[in-house]
């Protein structure tokens, strides 16, 4: 433990231990990604695939490691009995902080298959970790405007075309495929700006998940929807290296995806785009209510 330390400190030695653990795991990832492009049986892309999850969950053991060195965290998690390493899941979680990821990955690492977010395509270019990311098979999303869409029809449709095909290499191995369902983190003024109807969070963005449920269809065994709540206030990443984080509450429920939302176009199908829609507003109304009885049961120390 090192609490003893005053807290910049503590954040330098956690942020030097992750750039030392990435730059350490990223070599035989890279490797194995490099074979993986040579070699393109599927036998042996499957097993490969496998060595490099293999590779991603170190990282992020170690990750776990160093966050209980600069704090032993109080945790209360409920839920994780619903999820397991042999089946694939669409999940999704509220979203109030960069440390959110790592908290995930800190309960949910070797218990279920790794997380795979969708990634704006400029953080390819973020050094190391993007390559990790390609490596990885994250997909890589380009977002166009409805203006930029309304002068290039012909870009329609693009991105529902790259989550077919990042979805099509998940069918060999199971996979956790993860989608921030409010787009962005949580901030007062985004909850202004927005005007949302919930009291806890941003306005849902249905579209993301929507187009994994089209691509994977009945590969996803049930949603898994996390929610997070931080106690003592929602920290930043420096607060996470800093050994801020006193406390975190987290529960993960398993719902069924319904099976009238299989293999429909939600760009081209209006009524079951509303339907979807209205499906999605229901489970954030009941994340909401779920986390104002959280704020409830664990207040601010």
């Amino acid at each position: 433990m090192l609490s003893f330390l005053p807290a910049p400190i503590r954040g330098v030695l956690a942020g030097l231990f992750l750039a030392l653990n990435t730059l350490f795991w990223c070599w035989p990832l890279f490797a194995l990604s490099l074979l993986k492009l040579l070699l393109p049986i599927p036998r042996i892309q499957r097993a490969l695939r496998f060595g490099m999850h293999w590779i991603a969950e170190s990282w992020m053991a170690v990750n776990s490691f160093w966050m209980d060195l600069v704090r032993r965290t109080e945790w209360d998690v409920g839920g994780l009995e619903k999820v397991d390493m042999h089946h694939s899941y669409l999940v999704t979680s509220n979203h109030q902080s960069w440390a959110d990821i790592l908290m995930l990955q800190y309960q949910l690492n070797r218990r279920m298959p790794i997380l795979k977010f969708f990634l704006k395509q400029e953080l390819i270019w973020v050094p190391v970790i993007g390559l990790c990311w390609w490596a990885l098979e994250f997909p890589f999303m380009k977002r166009f405007s409805k203006e930029y869409l309304a002068k290039h029809p012909e870009k329609r449709g693009e991105d529902l075309a790259t989550t077919r095909r990042a979805c099509e290499r998940y069918r060999t191995n199971p996979v956790s495929v993860f989608n921030f369902l409010e787009g962005t983190r949580f901030t007062d003024d985004k909850h202004i700006e927005q005007g949302t109807p919930y009291r806890h969070l941003l306005k849902p963005r249905a579209g993301g998940i929507a187009f994994v449920i089209d691509a994977m269809g009945e590969q996803l065994v049930s949603l898994i929807n996390v929610t997070i709540h931080y106690p003592d206030g929602r920290p930043d990443f420096w607060d996470l290296l800093c050994g801020r984080i006193g406390r975190v509450v987290m529960r993960i429920d398993s719902q069924p995806i319904p099976p009238e939302f299989l293999g429909r176009s939600y760009d081209q199908d209006e009524s079951y785009r509303l339907s979807f829609q209205e499906w999605v507003n229901e489970l954030w109304s009941e994340k909401d209510d779920l986390l104002d009885a959280l704020h409830r049961e664990f207040p601010p120390r």
